[in-house]
């Protein structure tokens, strides 16, 4: 290999270049060129006398440095320069290869006696040298470099979509932010060694430009949220962590004013934070460690082989140290060792979070037995006093159903009796009126017609044919035979509703029987009778009634508390047939009355669905129906049953599905010891 060792530095005040006379020297530089930023066109001239080459070999002539926005290449000829090819980021497919460095493929004779010129305009800091290799060996130099470069592309994807997936997995943002680093730390790389305006660009030398600056900002900005969340820099350190903090806004800052056109401005920015960056995240990582934090060991290990790289390139950008065409280099292995590191440092954190979460699971396992444990004393305990209490409880629930059914049978009855008193009461003495004036107002209605029908034939005789024709027309106007007639129908009327009132009160009466509060005999056809007609309205003319009344004498009962009987079962019934009309159109309801040796017979007997064979065995049990909420108590034939009990007489049901339901009572003719 052959590298230039003295450059001529030459400054030129035309725009094109035509003879080296033209060139003004400045100054001679040995070894490589680090000159920074600059304004105007960089001119630098070199040669190779005196240096042996094959003529038999072809050369390729290389300018260590991507970076070059164009790079025009002249070599004299008698005092006249030529240009030679060009190159740089500006020039598209100007390099055979695909390598970012600006390379000429030159002969023996130029590399002999030629002098070569470059003019180079950059963005960028210029950094370069300029090394001849016999093709051959530059070729596999070449495939040795996009060899190592393929190598940390590969690795560095292949650490992101490992953390990545791993992220979307465990869902801890670390993970996130570590593969988003490694993603950016392995861009600003490329676009360093120049490839990113190859193969990511699309070779848009403003976006390469740009790349050098934003790629490692960004990638400065998730190692900080990456340093906060992975070594907890807010709980060991909160006073660094605010620095942290200050990093991150001085990245952006870079950003922005590289976005501006401030280039210069955002390298001075950019490598200061990465500087200071660098000497932070050491610092915090001895703190935390010291602290006994293993993933601070492991970060400290990790950061340390990134440090040489990094403190190589910002000396590099700061003029500090010679550009080389190795100085990337060690900031490239820096950042591949560092991503490996941070990944097992990753793979650690797994490790120690699993087995917080093992020992986590077996306290609770521990803390599980210990409660069973105590449970199951416990659930003995309770067993022994849940018997007991059980036993206490099942007493004084049979003696408070039977209390109660008592008490809302006594406060029902008693309800009932008042309320239908009542009402007969108030409706008795109207109706009463009502009732014994229909008669004489039929008969002064009559005397009124008889009197108008005199008055209408002395008429006909006395009075003039026009006073006759007025009383005609008038006649005729309110239809006065219509009127008759209507009279008529409106008296009879009165007189049918007036009767049927007098019958619903008298069937009150007979229902309530509030002045019989004492066994006495009872015609039970009378109760009957008294039950069916306040159950009229219920029926709505739907459901026929059959009365099959034999010979019964006069009972020795409770009336009211009788007739309420009739009124729970006749009422069931009711409500059976009219939920089944759909089912059977010809609902009936038979009551037969007969006697039976002491006893009195009464048969209620309807064509319903019948009782369920389940239902049956429960229906005479407090607080058991079968209706809706709302629509029953499930106290009615409880009641019933005590009523019929307390009278010494016996309740039997007889039940066939879908064929109806018999109710048979038989109450003693004769009491023979009081009641309760």
């Amino acid at each position: 290999m052959n590298q230039v060792k003295v450059f001529s530095l030459y400054h030129s005040d035309t725009d094109y270049i035509k003879n080296i006379n033209e060139l003004s020297l400045i100054d001679e530089i040995n070894g490589n060129i680090s000159h920074g930023f600059i304004k105007d066109k960089f001119i630098v001239g070199f040669n190779f006398k005196g240096r042996t080459f094959n003529e038999n070999e072809a050369y390729v002539l290389e300018f260590t440095s991507p970076l070059f926005h164009k790079l025009d290449l002249y070599i004299e000829e008698n005092g006249q320069l030529k240009l030679f090819n060009s190159s740089g980021t500006s020039n598209k497919l100007s390099n055979p290869l695909t390598y970012p460095r600006p390379i000429f493929e030159i002969s023996y004779a130029d590399l002999k006696e030629g002098e070569f010129i470059a003019v180079i305009t950059s963005n960028d800091p210029i950094g370069f040298n300029v090394i001849v290799e016999e093709k051959e060996s530059f070729l596999k130099i070449y495939s040795n470099r996009m060899l190592l470069i393929n190598i940390y592309v590969g690795l560095m994807l292949a650490l992101f979509l490992y953390n990545i997936i791993l992220y979307f997995i465990i869902e801890d943002k670390v993970y996130m932010y570590y593969s988003l680093y490694v993603l950016f730390i392995g861009l600003a790389q490329l676009s360093l060694l120049g490839f990113s305006h190859i193969y990511i660009l699309g070779e848009n030398p403003y976006l390469f430009s740009l790349s050098i600056i934003v790629f490692p900002a960004i990638a400065g900005v998730l190692a900080v949220l990456f340093i906060k969340s992975f070594l907890k820099t807010k709980y060991f350190v909160p006073a660094l962590d605010k620095l942290l903090i200050i990093i991150i806004i001085l990245y952006i800052a870079g950003i922005i004013v590289r976005l501006l056109g401030f280039v210069e401005i955002s390298y001075r920015i950019i490598d200061i934070t990465g500087f200071v960056g660098v000497i932070l995240f050491i610092t915090i990582g001895i703190t935390i460690a010291r602290k006994g934090s293993r993933p601070a060991v492991f970060f400290l290990i990790a950061w340390g082989t990134f440090l040489v790289g990094l403190l190589i390139y910002v000396f590099q950008n700061q003029g500090i140290i010679p550009s080389s065409s190795l100085s990337t280099l060690p900031m490239l292995l820096g950042t591949a060792i560092e991503a490996i590191l941070l990944s097992l440092a990753l793979a650690d954190r797994i490790n120690i979070l699993k087995k917080e979460k093992e020992q986590e699971q077996h306290d609770r396992l521990e803390a599980v037995k210990e409660n069973e444990r105590l449970i199951r004393e416990q659930n003995a305990i309770l067993e022994e006093k849940v018997q007991s209490r059980t036993h206490e409880l099942e007493v004084t629930l049979r003696n408070l159903q039977n209390t109660q059914t008592q008490l809302v049978n006594q406060e029902k009855m008693a309800s009932l009796g008042q309320l239908t008193a009542g009402v007969a009461h108030e409706i008795n003495n109207p109706i009463n009126f009502v009732s014994s004036n229909i008669n004489p107002l039929k008969r002064d209605i009559g005397d009124v017609l008889e009197i108008m029908e005199a008055y209408r034939d002395k008429g006909l005789q006395e009075f003039n044919a026009e006073t006759l024709k007025e009383l005609s027309r008038l006649e005729r106007d309110i239809d006065l035979e219509y009127v008759k007639e209507e009279i008529t129908q409106l008296l009879q009327g009165m007189e049918d509703g007036a009767k049927r009132t007098v019958e619903i009160v008298k069937g009150l009466k007979l229902f309530s029987r509030v002045d019989e509060q004492d066994v006495k005999k009872v015609d039970l056809h009378s109760g009957i009778n008294s039950t069916l007609v306040l159950l009229n309205s219920s029926m709505s003319n739907k459901i026929k009634i059959v009365k099959d009344f034999g010979e019964l004498p006069m009972v020795d009962c409770l009336a009211g508390k009788i007739n309420q009987v009739f009124m729970n079962i006749v009422n069931n019934a009711v409500h059976a047939l009219t939920e089944n009309l759909a089912t059977n159109p010809n609902p009936v309801i038979v009551i037969k009355t007969s006697t039976e040796g002491e006893f009195a017979r009464i048969e209620i007997i309807d064509n319903g669905p019948g009782i369920p064979a389940h239902v049956k065995e429960r229906i005479f049990e407090p607080f058991f129906t079968t209706k809706p909420v709302g629509k029953g108590t499930g106290l009615g034939l409880s009641i019933v049953y005590s009523i019929i009990e307390k009278h010494h007489g016996s309740l039997e049901v007889e039940t066939v599905p879908d064929a109806g339901t018999s109710f048979i009572i038989k109450l003693p003719i004769n009491q023979k010891s009081s009641m309760i």
